[in-house]
Order: C-alpha cells, then sequence, then structure tokens
C-alpha cells in the first residue's frame, strides 16, 4: 500500500508504521527527510513525473511511502484500549460506508474527538486504503479500526460489555436530550442509505440531529463528526 503527501507519510513515521520505502522528490529539502533516516528507512529520491505516474490521490506533495498493508483490529481491541487509559469506552460503528473520502474524513474527527476505535464491515463498505488514509491526514495511522462479518452482532458483544449503543437518523429523539456520557457506540449510516433497519432495532435507541432546512439529510462524515462532538462535549462537562 502506498500513502501520499506530507501529513500522511509524517504521522505514519510517527505511528512507527512499517515502510518499505519512501519515495521524495529530489531536490526536496524538508523534516520528513530526517525522521525517516532517523528511523532506518529507505529513501529514494526521484523525479516528480515518477512520483505523478505512481501517485492515485495526484496529490502527493512529493512524498509517497510504500507500507505494509493497513493491519486491522479485533473489537476487543479497541474495549482493551479504553481500560488501559482508565475512560469510559467510546467506539464509533460505520454501516456501509462507500466512499473512502467520507471513511478518511470520519477517521480524523474521531481521532481528533479520543474515539478509541472505529467498526465497519468487510462487505459493501470501503476499507482503508490510499485516499482514506490521505483524507485522513494522517489520522488514520492512529486509529483503531475493526473491520468485521457482523454488525449486528458486534452491537450485540458491545451491549454485553455494558456499552450502550445509539443510531444515528432522522427519526430519533433529540440528540442534544440525549445522555451520551458513560460507556458509549454511536452507528453512522453510510452515503443514502442510513443505518440498516435491523441493526437500528438491536441498538438501544436512536437519537437525531435537527433539521431546519429543506435537504433531510447530512453527508456522513458530517453527521459523525456533529453527533461525535456532543458525545465528547457531554463527556468533557461530566
Amino acid at each position: 500500500m502506498n500513502i501520499e503527501g506530507r501529513n500522511a507519510v509524517s504521522e505514519a513515521l510517527k505511528a512507527d508504521t512499517t515502510f518499505e520505502s519512501l519515495l521524495v522528490e529530489k531536490g526536496m529539502q524538508h523534516s520528513i527527510v530526517a525522521m525517516a533516516r532517523s528511523k532506518g528507512v529507505k529513501i529514494q529520491f526521484v523525479d516528480k513525473a515518477v512520483l505523478d505516474k505512481i501517485s492515485v490521490t495526484k496529490k502527493h506533495q512529493g512524498f509517497i511511502g510504500k507500507i505494509t498493508d493497513f493491519e486491522y483490529c479485533e473489537v476487543e481491541d479497541i474495549l482493551n484500549l479504553a481500560k488501559q487509559r482508565g475512560e469510559d469506552a467510546f467506539v464509533v460503528i460505520l454501516d456501509g460506508v462507500e466512499d473512502p473520502h467520507n471513511l478518511g474524513s470520519i477517521l480524523r474527527v474521531c481521532e481528533c474527538a479520543g474515539v478509541h476505535g472505529v467498526i465497519i464491515p468487510k462487505n459493501r463498505a470501503v476499507g482503508v486504503n490510499e485516499t482514506v488514509i490521505k483524507t485522513s491526514a494522517g489520522a488514520a495511522q492512529h486509529m483503531l479500526v475493526s473491520r468485521v462479518s457482523n454488525l449486528s452482532n458486534v452491537v450485540a458483544d458491545l451491549k454485553r460489555a455494558g456499552l450502550w449503543v445509539y443510531a444515528a437518523d432522522m427519526d430519533g429523539q433529540d440528540i442534544y436530550t440525549t445522555d451520551l456520557k458513560g460507556k458509549i457506540c454511536l452507528v453512522v449510516g453510510g452515503e443514502g442509505k442510513g443505518v440498516g433497519r435491523l441493526l437500528k432495532e438491536n441498538c438501544d435507541g436512536v437519537v437525531a440531529l435537527p433539521l431546519k432546512g429543506k435537504v433531510n439529510s447530512l453527508n456522513a462524515s458530517v453527521a459523525c463528526g456533529v453527533v461525535v462532538y456532543e458525545a465528547l462535549r457531554q463527556r468533557l462537562k461530566g
């Protein structure tokens, strides 16, 4: 897998991601080069035309890192991270997010908000790829992501572990009057389809964002950002 751009490469180096090599545009002077050298990463200086040809995002900014494929974790690893930090578990489930730009934005906002991990399905959803890592501005390297076969089974497991699970959907109660403190999991649906009926029925409740305009839904990454930060606001307030 390749990662592109200064932020993505820099954060991958900080996270001690395993690099096969780092391609750098000839003449490029940047602290990333020194960081890579200090970590023993093999550096190859190449012409910009070479990077342009390899680049998927077309926004490599002079850096393309060849790394091992993204390593997914187990759901248990996410819960264990919360325990290690002495914090109430804060988990996000994504039901069918197919746009890599949305997934990248979601991983970025979740990392910034202190979410312990994100759970995605193996089927009918995008995985963590080059575009996701680039869009996340490197946040994907610091976020635990679990890829599972059955989201409903995961919801049941999380409830047994003491988490309250809320789906974000149009027909729920006002999120601003819902208690989102303690151990929680927020379920956010994909583009256009929202949270699936069966998955929603398995949740403890449904929360909704107030919509005052003529459009009746938000972009998946925007909706996730608002929901996650409302939970964070309540948790900080205590």
